[in-house]
């Protein structure tokens, strides 16, 4: 019976990328996964939300947008169109990841999560516009886009280190204040798709859209109030860490994600008392997905996983020998 033939084995067999190449690929997709939020925030805040009316084509008629539907239209559809940008770049560290020896199931698995996240929002994009625009939806497709940029942050940090079982780097309470670190940035990030779904910039200027029925500004004070929160909460982790006297690494990580959150802060309190112009808006919207990495970047610096291994082939023998890889690499 013939074999059955894998086609990333194929690529396996013919091609052996470099452990910073996957580095790279694997940042790509924090890269893409980022600019999917924003450009989807614009399509949001230039009323194009049902500038394509239907899905998975633009028009009952039509695969593409139509001249009458002007720059709406297009805005809709190129948004649609840069998911397509996505899968191929998710492709890309799927292949790198499985073509690099010694194989690391943790890290195509993790690539293969990505492309299941990307398929699914996609489904709940198309599930926004035929709903038109509901709030729920849209505060849904933001969340899960928050899931898959979740996941290419960790990919891109396994990708530069080893396979070891993790090992803390600082004593369990000090875990355990990181972990409420991330649960309080969560819930900040959810806080902020109702303040949005409560908001003016419903998506479409030519529909009644549906919007939260909670007052804005109420919704809007129990975010600054969680805001409030998670600064008090990377202070604090900030001096445990010096009290701990935790690796230099993970103190830089902590003043950056100070540094983060206090910009994403100013531009918060400019956007509110400018009622929410929609550059403005945007840019909040990059600053919540940096704010994420950020605090993910702070969790994950807390363990270790030992030394990333490159695969160097021995001089007699089919086996490959493993040695810690250039430090370039980490």
């Amino acid at each position: 019976m013939p074999k059955t033939l894998n086609p990333l084995q194929l690529v396996a067999d013919r091609w052996q990328p470099s452990a910073r190449f996957v580095q790279r690929a694997a940042f790509a997709c924090v890269v893409m996964a980022v600019i999917i939020v924003v450009t989807g925030g614009a399509v949001r805040l230039t009323q194009s939300g049902l500038g394509c009316p239907t899905w998975p084509t633009c028009t009952e008629d039509s695969l593409t947008p139509t001249p009458e539907m002007g720059i709406n239209g297009v805005i809709e559809f190129t948004n649609r169109m840069l998911t397509y940008v996505l899968c191929a770049v998710v492709g890309l560290a799927i292949t790198a990841a499985r073509a690099r020896a010694p194989r690391r199931r943790s890290l195509t698995r993790l690539g293969w999560a990505q492309f299941w996240l990307v398929a699914s929002n996609g489904i709940i994009g198309g599930i926004t516009v035929l709903t038109g625009l509901n709030p729920y939806i849209v505060a849904s497709h933001f969340l899960a886009a928050t899931a898959l940029l979740t996941v290419a942050v960790v990919m891109w940090r396994r990708a530069s280190e080893g396979d070891e079982e993790p090992r803390d780097l600082v004593a369990r309470p000090v875990r355990q204040l990181g972990w409420v670190l991330v649960v309080a940035t969560a819930l900040l990030i959810v806080i902020g798709t109702v303040v949005t779904g409560s908001g003016k910039h419903a998506g479409d200027a030519k529909k009644d859209v549906h919007r939260i029925p909670l007052d804005v500004r109420e919704i809007t004070q129990l975010h600054v109030d969680l805001v409030c929160v998670v600064l008090g909460l990377v202070v604090a982790l900030w001096f445990v860490l010096r009290a701990v006297k935790a690796p230099a690494g993970t103190h830089r990580g902590v003043v950056e994600l100070f540094g983060v959150l206090m910009l994403q802060g100013t531009i918060g309190f400019v956007q509110y008392v400018n009622d929410s112009p929609e550059l403005l808006v945007g840019t909040h919207m990059l600053g919540s997905c940096l704010v994420w990495i950020a605090v993910l970047r702070v969790f994950l610096s807390l363990r270790d996983r030992g030394e990333l291994h490159a695969s160097v082939p021995a001089p007699s023998g089919g086996h490959d020998t493993l040695q810690p890889a250039a430090a370039s690499s980490r």
